[in-house]
């Protein structure tokens, strides 16, 4: 049982890596997202059921892709209703090795995953709608993470991805990436998408990792093949400078044992210098387009802050809340508010932050956000609240689904009720 388990949690492992790359190269052969999904899972129940017995392949991603055309295959011959999608395919397979694989997909998998974010983000569907299929089909989060990262119940989630795959398909939206106009049309959800994905791969929403790097990785390998295919959008330098700079701080994010370091505990010498200079020239590239800077380009300029200090002390806390001032009023959320609240309480003091806090607590939507609770308590542990502050850090402890951020967050309560005792003891 315990060889089942490890073999199980293997094909997960790759399931997770191959999944993206294995419903876009589904998605340009048979036109159609819904049925290349269903073809996808089709091939990873199979796997399931013989890789515990046969051993996993030496190359699982090129079985997976063979294994779901055959399936293709096996359906067209079945129903007619698939002919006129798979008759490309069905020309082609007899002759189709695992080599012939690996040679097609080498070539083409960044075109095909950049197609298919272009498709699931055609303005045929409502903004939410395209945002949540393609961080389920490209991003490979479950229902549950996504409804978490848009403060909405699972359910809503679910129906709307249905309802998107649906529209999709009996609108026959093409497979391509769009010129023009159309492309400008589409720009802004494509990168909320990659925006999105990068940001579970760099705080996971659950699990037991508190990083999911090959997320972030795609999402910076699709925003610079997109910022090749833009290069007079601004917001997409912006993004990508954005992603260059966070990702320098991968090898300081955790320690040995997987647990969290938070940015201020961070040895900075282990930055990645390059990731650094990538990101400032994306920046200033973004600039010399001459336009004001949008909401990304505004938060690659705050990393950028923080990448430039020397040390957690050198940080100009007052040009970064300036920032996110700015960011506040190019894109207003909650979120944006309590990253604002930490910067002021940086620069000027946590009792200026705790109001905008307090201010916070009253938005329905940020009730199950468990940085809430986490930012109050980090705010009253420095006023000197102990006790108040170690209430904070259970609440938001209950409210996270990362099994390391709740850890983290358990550890902190745990040393507030430290604190409190020799503050009475005193």
């Amino acid at each position: 049982m315990t060889a089942l388990s490890a073999t199980h949690r293997t094909i997960d492992a790759i399931w997770r890596i191959e999944s993206t790359k294995l419903i876009a190269g589904l998605a340009r052969m048979v036109r159609d997202i819904g049925l290349a999904e269903d073809l996808a899972q089709d091939a990873l129940v199979i796997a399931l059921e013989r890789w515990p017995l046969s051993g996993i392949p030496d190359n699982p991603g090129a079985w997976l892709m063979t294994t779901a055309k055959r399936r293709a295959i096996d359906l067209k011959r079945r129903s007619q209703l698939y002919n006129r999608k798979l008759d490309d395919l069905g020309r082609s397979v007899d002759t189709y090795t695992e080599d012939d694989l690996d040679i097609a997909m080498e070539g083409e998998i960044g075109d095909d995953i950049l197609r298919l974010i272009f498709m699931t983000c055609h303005p045929v569907l409502s903004s939410d709608a395209r945002v949540s299929l393609t961080l389920r089909l490209l991003g490979g989060l479950t229902t549950d993470e996504i409804a978490h990262a848009f403060l909405v119940a699972e359910s809503t989630i679910a129906q709307r991805i249905v309802r998107a795959k649906r529209t999709l398909s009996s609108a026959h939206v093409a497979f391509d990436v769009p010129t023009g106009e159309e492309l400008k049309v589409r720009l802004s959800t494509v990168l909320e998408v990659i925006y999105l994905m990068f940001n579970e791969g760099y705080s996971a929403t659950s699990g037991g990792s508190w990083l999911r790097p090959l997320l972030c990785q795609e999402a910076l390998r699709l925003g610079r093949i997109l910022a090749e295919s833009a290069p007079l959008e601004p917001e997409v330098h912006g993004l990508v400078a954005l992603m260059e700079i966070q990702s320098s701080r991968f090898r300081t994010r955790v320690n040995a044992a997987g647990e969290p370091i938070l940015l201020m505990e961070q040895n900075r010498a282990l930055w990645d210098q390059l990731l650094i200079r990538r990101g400032l020239t994306a920046i200033e590239r973004a600039r010399k387009l001459g336009r004001p800077l949008g909401p990304y380009a505004l938060q690659a300029a705050i990393t950028a802050c923080h990448a430039q200090a020397r040390s957690a002390e050198d940080t100009d806390w007052v040009r970064i809340s300036a920032l996110y001032e700015a960011l506040s009023r190019a894109a207003p959320s909650p979120i944006v508010e309590l990253n604002r609240a930490v910067a002021i309480a940086m620069a000027f003091g946590p009792d200026f932050g705790l109001q905008i806090v307090d201010e916070l607590t009253a938005d329905s939507s940020m009730k199950e956000y468990h940085l809430l609770p986490s930012v109050r308590g980090d705010f009253l542990l420095k006023l000197g609240r102990s006790e108040e502050a170690r209430a904070e850090f259970e609440s938001a402890a209950l409210l996270t689904r990362n099994e390391r951020e709740r850890e983290l967050l358990l550890k902190r309560a745990a040393e507030c009720e430290i604190s409190t005792s020799e503050q009475d003891g005193q």
